[in-house]
């Protein structure tokens, strides 16, 4: 094979790999870099992950949920929705992702919040004040000076926040978060498998499905 020859096939061969690379990769609307079912509940499910609805539900939603996250904010509706239509049939498992600056925060009032009873009314007001202490850019409130009329004892949180236990529980969901692959919120797994196609509808749709063969 003469110099020139070699210099076309491997031109050619080239293009083709292009080619093939362009068909296996197509990019979705949602930042999910998961595209298969998860197996393993383990990266998924942690003994330490609030849940709403039935624990023995047959049917589990795990949500990669970020408090600061205007989309998550949206789609709480949504989640209680499903619960309230399908109760004692499925459950909700939050994992937390801290993808913006005052996320972190935010989930140690939750956690701490959560060791006096009060998980979800403060998450309620959490997002409902998310403009004010998470504005994206603007001067913002602290999401503690919020919290008056939630019932929490704010001074008792604010040392349960520093506890090893949450920072424990911090870490494990930003590990579990690299390991599962989420790079976007609210993402969502219906027993294992992803939501590939994000909105309202598709969700339902995928409950529904899981529902009716379990």
């Amino acid at each position: 094979m003469n110099r020139r020859t070699l210099i076309i096939v491997t031109a050619v061969v080239a293009v083709g790999l292009f080619a093939i690379g362009g068909l296996l990769y197509s990019p979705t609307s949602k930042e999910v870099a998961v595209t298969k079912p998860v197996s393993n509940e383990a990266p998924l499910v942690r003994p330490h992950s609030p849940v709403f609805g039935a624990k023995d539900a047959p049917v589990t939603i795990v949500e990669f949920f970020d408090p600061a996250c205007e989309a998550c904010r949206a789609f709480h509706p949504v989640v209680k929705k499903i619960l309230s239509e399908f109760q004692g049939k499925v459950r909700v498992v939050l994992r937390y992702t801290a993808f913006h600056p005052p996320s972190e925060e935010a989930i140690r009032i939750l956690e701490a919040a959560r060791l006096q009873g009060k998980f979800e009314v403060v998450l309620e007001r959490l997002l409902e004040t998310q403009p004010r202490w998470a504005p994206h850019g603007r001067p913002a409130d602290s999401a503690w000076s919020l919290l008056d009329g939630t019932g929490l004892d704010v001074e008792r949180a604010r040392r349960d926040a520093k506890l090893p236990g949450i920072v424990a529980v911090l870490n494990q969901d930003t590990a579990d978060v690299k390991n599962v692959g989420v790079t976007g919120t609210p993402t969502f797994f219906v027993n294992g498998k992803p939501l590939l196609d994000f909105g309202e509808q598709q969700l339902l749709d995928l409950v529904e499905a899981e529902v009716a063969s379990n």
